[in-house]
């Protein structure tokens, strides 16, 4: 390839010259087309990858003939340990980028030219993620497994149990560092060498037991029991990547895995079986063996690159000031903070990262906005859910009424599918508790744009569910929803927004006095005019009735909830969706930090 480019190189320039501004849009739109389609198969196109780089390497160790003394001492499990590792190195390359936020999001904006499947695939960032991981943890157990089996061959080989050939390998030139092939070896200062030695003193050795460690460190850490009820081990044990990547690029280093380097001198199919003979005539010299040079910086370098960049924009964010604007405590113990930042600018249902030194100089945590872009602050409702946010509480109900809080570092705005809310003639919103707040972001911004006569809305009709345990749960988004009523009708437009509010803990009581109540204009539990409804939603009848409404829609079902509730939705909206495409289609997007 290299040969070709240089003495066509010539010819190749002279026909890029030629090409017209059409012939280069012609050429973008079609690299764009093939970002887009790979994109969209990001999984199958992952898995192709994975696929052919492990039978590629396999292949490569069991069949090349570099590696037939090799082989000889360690059968197929050569094979299994190293074509792991070459998948291991593609999937650490690609670990990091799902966790580069501010680069997600600066792609999530490029691309907002482009269709609602590209931009929904890097709001699965998260689960690719994980996705990535579980293989890093299969691979390295299959590489660790087979190192093993390796390790144990090769003792076998020193001590002489096999062949006459295996035991002529592993002894040869245990003075020379440079030509051995059996890692075991025998010398001066250690005359019994032990497998266990080799692990712990080599450079393979100790990084591997330090890397495999890590790793299961933070697999096991990240298990969601844990990141939800003590999400501070989850992020000082996850942190453990650095020491993982440290580890992996030394790891190489230590060149255990040899090939033969004179096979044109020694060819090992007239010689293997000529052992007493090796260095004695011309034909079979002893042969030589030498490690590969080590290669997983190639395939980590770019994307730590890239997240060293992100972290310091990180760091340079959290130095920027951050002024509070209002502390304000609701009910259900859900604090709201309104603060202002210089520069800061925000689309809706975006959220951000916030950090409190007073508690943790290093853990960040996400809360999805509650302002609408039309406000000159922004804002975030924080519910007691963990030892940080429920010191964040304490620290702020301490306060001075009036007094400025402690210092807050402010990471973002990211986006999430939340974004796209008014990229669809129809939106179901459906949350869940907190998971209300990217909604309130949404319905504030729609009511700011209702003050313009005429509002630049491609949204029409706008349905809203929200689901809660306790009743004043309610009470702090109550008022948001009665201004939005009052403003609807005073407009005409009552029936773009319609919302249903569930509560879906609670006892006979609550019903009894909902019933005596229920002749009363508002209800009793939030003061609107649209009454509680009592229990879980019937998914089949809401999704019916919005096709029903919407027999030709384009429907964008938005969730910020539990994982069990985004699968009902997601079948729901499978369900649902027509197979005539001038019909009712539903779409299905869950916000994911």
């Amino acid at each position: 390839m290299a040969n070709w480019i240089i003495n066509n190189g010539v010819s190749v320039v002279t026909l890029v010259s030629r090409w017209t501004f059409s012939d280069f849009r012609i050429m973008f739109a079609f690299f764009l087309l093939l970002f887009v389609l790979i994109y969209l198969c990001l999984q199958v196109v992952w898995m192709g990858i994975n696929l052919f780089l492990f039978v590629w390497f396999y292949l490569f160790y069991d069949l090349g003939e570099d590696f037939f003394y090799t082989r000889h001492l360690l059968g197929s499990a050569l094979a299994w340990a190293r074509a792991p590792a070459a998948v291991l190195n593609f999937n650490c390359l690609l670990i990091l980028l799902p966790v580069c936020r501010n680069l997600l999001s600066l792609i999530r904006g490029s691309l907002v030219c482009c269709s609602r499947s590209l931009r929904k695939q890097l709001d699965k960032n998260i689960d690719f993620h994980k996705l990535v991981a579980y293989t890093i943890a299969l691979m390295t157990a299959v590489h660790v497994i087979a190192h093993l089996l390796n390790v144990e061959w090769y003792n076998n080989s020193r001590q002489g149990e096999y062949d006459e050939l295996s035991t002529a390998l592993s002894n040869l030139e245990d003075a020379d560092n440079t030509t051995y092939l059996n890692p075991i070896r025998i010398t001066s200062l250690d005359p019994q060498q032990i497998p266990t030695y080799l692990v712990f003193t080599t450079i393979a050795g100790i990084t591997g037991v330090i890397i495999t460690l890590a790793l299961i460190l933070i697999i096991t850490s990240s298990m969601e029991v844990i990141r939800r009820s003590y999400f501070e081990v989850f992020w000082y044990t996850h942190h453990l990547f650095i020491i993982f990547f440290a580890g992996l690029v030394i790891h190489g280093a230590g060149r255990i895995v040899r090939r033969q380097s004179n096979r044109a001198q020694h060819n090992y199919t007239i010689c293997k079986d000529r052992v007493a003979d090796w260095g004695r005539v011309p034909e079979c010299p002893l042969p030589q063996f030498a490690g590969g040079f080590p290669g997983t910086w190639y395939w980590v370098i770019v994307p730590m690159f890239l997240y060293l960049c992100e972290r310091l924009l990180r760091l340079v964010r959290y130095l920027q000031h951050v002024h509070y604007r209002k502390i304000v405590m609701r009910p259900s113990k859900v604090l709201e903070l309104q603060m202002v930042k210089k520069g800061f600018k925000m689309e809706v249902g975006q959220y951000v990262f916030l950090n409190c030194p007073s508690i943790s100089q290093l853990e960040w945590h996400p809360f999805t906005m509650t302002s609408a872009p039309e406000e000159e602050f922004f804002s975030v409702h924080i519910r007691s859910a963990g030892d940080w946010t429920e010191k964040l509480i304490s620290i702020m109900q301490q306060l001075p009424e009036g007094a400025q809080g402690p210092k807050m570092g402010v990471d973002g705005p990211f986006g999430t599918a939340s974004e796209d809310v008014f990229d669809y003639e129809v939106a179901m919103l459906v949350g869940a508790g907190i998971g209300v707040t990217p909604f309130a972001s949404i319905l504030k911004s729609i009511w700011y744009k209702f003050k313009d006569s005429n509002p630049a809305l491609r949204t029409r009709k706008i349905y809203f569910y929200w689901l809660c345990r306790e009743t004043n749960a309610f009470e702090w988004f109550a008022d948001l929803l009665q201004v939005q009523e009052r403003e609807m009708e005073e407009r005409g437009i009552g029936d773009f927004l319609t919302y249903k509010l569930f509560l879906t803990g609670w006892d006979q009581s609550h019903a009894n006095h909902a019933m005596v109540h229920f002749d009363q204009e508002t209800d009793v539990v939030t003061g609107l005019k649209q009454k509680t409804h009592y229990g879980r939603p019937n998914w089949d009848k809401e999704f019916e009735q919005v096709r029903k409404e919407n027999p030709t829609a384009v429907v964008g079902t938005f969730l910020c909830g539990p994982v069990a509730l985004a699968k009902v939705l997601e079948k729901k909206c499978a369900k649902y969706s027509d197979v005539d495409p001038r019909k009712t289609k539903f779409y299905f997007n869950k916000e994911n930090f």
